[in-house]
């Protein structure tokens, strides 16, 4: 009876490590499915009630801005950057997060200002703007109901750039950056606000759209074809060597604008390459990289160091298929989720920066460009002019 019961024992036993192994098998055969279906809202976007509104008048709905928007001094940059972040909320209780999301707030001060931010700050202001972004989940899924939460997000966004031109601009140049997701709504923005505004246009240093779709064959903006011309568009999504099945889900899932839906990308992407400064299908080796970083949990205003030659490029078919860099400071990091966001680090930081500035220079060189007058700050004396009397 004792043999009896420890043979049970040990088949029990047996059977629920085995149950356990098959658990764990199914885990991580499904652990995508699982993890996204937590992110998923669940609820229809037609039901679904957003956050409330941002003010962008109000210093709380910028997740950076000027201390001093209005004014401006010479010791300040000569020229503003409209920054629109990436995604940053996970999802789960919403389709679009509230602007005040804890978490959302601390990788955009953590991952976003750092690495993606950063390259444009010693040469202009800048003004990024809080909004209700949709959600990560929103990424992962082409339902309508995604594509629904992704266009209200263009909503603030216009909002944001139209209080930016009408209060904080006031004449002076001035570069876009969007960034994934916020690139897709910077894109509409050029097509909307920019192009078709002869002085805006004329302003426009260049617009930057990091990891973002933009129809080859009907861009907003010319495409920037020298690393010196202005007023122009650069966009990319890029793949490492040999990741052909990244670069076709870029291909398949990719969303463009198209009368103001969002639609699946039907031709050859935009392809602008970082190290060689233009929108051009030759190779650029290593040698021409200016510099890496990953500037994760720097303090805000420090310039990281740079790691140059850490990545070839290359434009073919619409995708920027890049070596993989030798360093392991630039291997994915943290949770399923913030993999799935923009990575924790910039492998064109130093090439972004250069390039901007030397379109800044370009554009500020020409005598004829329009030069903003600094504005008298709130409070600031001023000796009354004499009236002269024509008679």
């Amino acid at each position: 009876m004792a043999e009896a019961s420890r043979r049970t024992r040990l088949w029990l036993t047996g059977a629920a490590l085995l149950l356990v192994g098959l658990l764990a098998a199914a885990g991580m055969v499904w652990r995508d499915d699982i993890l996204r279906t937590g992110l998923d809202p669940k609820e229809p976007f037609q039901t679904y009630e957003p956050p409330p509104a941002p003010d962008y008048g109000s210093r709380e709905a910028w997740a950076l801005a000027p201390h001093q928007p209005l004014t401006w001094g010479p010791d300040d940059p000569p020229a503003d950057v409209f920054f629109v972040a990436p995604t940053s909320y996970d999802g789960g209780s919403h389709w679009n997060a509230p602007i005040d999301d804890p978490r959302a707030a601390q990788f955009f001060r953590r991952t976003v200002g750092p690495n993606y931010v950063g390259p444009f700050v010693r040469m202009g202001r800048v003004f990024a703007p809080r909004y209700r972004q949709a959600s990560l989940y929103s990424m992962l899924t082409l339902r309508d109901d995604a594509r629904e939460a992704r266009r209200f997000a263009y909503g603030d966004v216009r909002r944001a750039f139209d209080h930016y031109m009408a209060e904080y601009n006031q004449g002076r140049p001035f570069v876009i950056v969007g960034v994934e997701q916020g690139g897709t709504l910077a894109s509409r923005l050029l097509a909307e606000e920019v192009a078709g505004d002869p002085d805006r246009r004329r302003r426009l240093v260049a617009a930057y759209l990091i990891e973002t779709a933009v129809p080859a064959d009907s861009p907003p903006l010319p495409l920037c074809r020298t690393p010196e011309e202005t007023g122009c568009l650069a966009a990319w999504m890029s793949a490492y060597e040999g990741e052909r099945e990244r670069a076709q889900r870029l291909r398949d899932r990719s969303l463009v604008w198209d009368a103001g839906q969002l639609v699946n990308l039907s031709g050859p992407a935009a392809c602008y390459n970082p190290l060689l400064g233009a929108v051009s299908d030759a190779e650029a080796p290593a040698r021409l990289a200016k510099g890496a970083t990953n500037a994760t949990s720097l303090e805000w205003g420090a310039r990281p160091a740079l790691q140059t030659r850490q990545v070839s490029a290359q434009c073919e078919e619409g995708i920027l298929w890049v070596s993989r860099p030798r360093s392991v400071a630039f291997r994915p990091t943290g949770s399923w989720a913030n993999q799935r966001k923009m990575p924790g680090y910039n492998l064109f930081y130093g090439d972004l920066e250069a390039s901007y500035e030397r379109r800044l220079t370009e554009l500020l060189a020409d005598p004829d460009f329009p030069r903003a007058a600094r504005p008298i700050p709130t409070g600031e004396a001023v000796e009354p002019s004499p009236v002269h009397r024509i008679d």
